[in-house]
């Protein structure tokens, strides 16, 4: 949502692990069983308003199986409170997703170090909920900075947040923005790929920094399963899990307009998820789809349309 808003207002692959096909992933796949990873309840996403209190009720009512975390909120609850709501979380099998990045890093730098002087106590209340991340999205393009420029400040940038967070056992996700169709909207290109987004995070020099990996974006940046299987699970911090529009192609795909799980079978998913379960990633997995006709349903029916189509989605590796 942030980037929706942000928007509207201003390793190398091996060449044969490159043409790795769906068949033999699938039947390596076979060997390991069935998902370890959890169906997550982003609501902000998905058009649906909750605090941290209401989404666990929602989580519960509607059969997810984890949330996102709200700093804000997590660090306005009281020790008792905090308590109770942990409690409420383990006696009904949910578990806590990663939470948003709460540092607007892609304006002035006052703005930067405002945001910066209150992450400690966010990421502090993160820690004592369990919280294991904080996620958050690269902007493809830069109207000001060239590429290298552009580089430099986020690399600068991400290790002081990244070295925050680690003092409280957190890491940072970072999530490249794929569509060609966004590129052309300001001056200068900039991270849009895993593989440019593995480079940023070694630049950093910061050990707690993997990647925030979408489906879409991996799709419209034309990367396939062998770019996936070039991770390892600790690499991976969240997944969002979108379709594409039918009738556009990768590069005709509009950022702001995606599908929910499994609706369309542009994006092949059954291939994105049967190389999670290779890699054995075990953490959150929630749908992002910029859906204006899920955004415009009441929230039960957003709900339950969302969740019945990750459950879709699932099916394709066996549930």
């Amino acid at each position: 949502m942030e980037r929706r808003l942000f928007l509207k207002k201003t390793g190398t692959v091996a060449a044969i692990g490159s043409f790795l096909p769906t068949s033999v992933i699938k039947s390596q796949t076979k060997s390991m069983g069935k998902r370890k990873f959890k169906m997550c309840l982003n609501p902000g996403a998905i058009g649906v308003s909750a605090n941290q209190d209401a989404l666990l009720d929602m989580a519960i009512k509607y059969g997810f199986e984890a949330i996102v975390g709200m700093p804000t909120d997590l660090a306005a609850m009281s020790e008792k409170a905090m308590s109770f709501y942990l409690g409420k979380m383990k006696s009904n099998g949910i578990s806590f997703g990663v939470a948003g990045l709460p540092v607007q890093f892609r304006a002035s730098e006052a703005k930067f170090r405002e945001d910066l002087a209150k992450l400690p106590q966010l990421a502090q209340a993160c820690q004592k909920a369990g919280i294991k991340g904080m996620g958050t999205w690269i902007m493809p393009t830069n109207q000001e900075l060239t590429y290298l420029e552009n580089f430099k400040q986020h690399a600068s940038r991400l290790k002081e947040m990244a070295n925050i967070i680690g003092h409280y056992g957190l890491s940072l996700g970072l999530e490249y923005v794929g569509p060609k169709r966004l590129m052309a909207r300001n001056k200068f290109a900039f991270v849009h790929t895993m593989k440019e987004t593995k480079e940023l995070i070694a630049a950093t020099g910061e050990s707690n920094i993997g990647i925030q990996l979408d489906s879409f974006h991996w799709f419209c940046a034309g990367e396939t399963a062998a770019d996936l299987l070039t991770l390892d699970r600790e690499d991976i911090i969240t997944v969002d899990l979108n379709d594409a529009r039918s009738g556009f192609s990768a590069d005709e795909q509009i950022d702001g307009k995606r599908e929910l799980p499994a609706a369309t079978g542009v994006v092949d998913l059954k291939a994105f998820l049967e190389a999670l379960i290779q890699i054995g990633y075990d953490g959150p997995v929630r749908a992002e789809p910029f859906n204006q006709p899920l955004r415009d349903m009441e929230d039960d029916a957003a709900l339950k349309t969302t969740h019945a189509a990750m459950s879709k989605a699932f099916g394709l590796v066996g549930g």
